[in-house]
């Protein structure tokens, strides 16, 4: 029981991940350094936080990359 636990835990970690750099590809990063990667997400994080403004904005612009009109 506790191995299907784990390993259906890994799965999804694995899935998430995998979606997630999936996301860096549809954004035209694919070969962009490691580094710089990190720092745009940093940087994102931080300018996130507490300001609503720049989440509605950046929302918008990803919802329009997935031809959706939010989420």
């Amino acid at each position: 029981m506790a191995r299907t636990v784990t390993s259906d835990a890994r799965k999804k970690d694995t899935r998430e991940k995998i979606e997630l750099g999936g996301l860096i590809v549809k954004a035209g990063l694919r070969y962009e350094k490691r580094a710089l990667l990190l720092g745009l997400l940093i940087d994102a994080a931080q300018r996130l936080k507490g300001d609503q403004q720049e989440r509605t904005r950046l929302t918008a612009i990803g919802a329009a990359a997935f031809g959706e009109s939010g989420d």
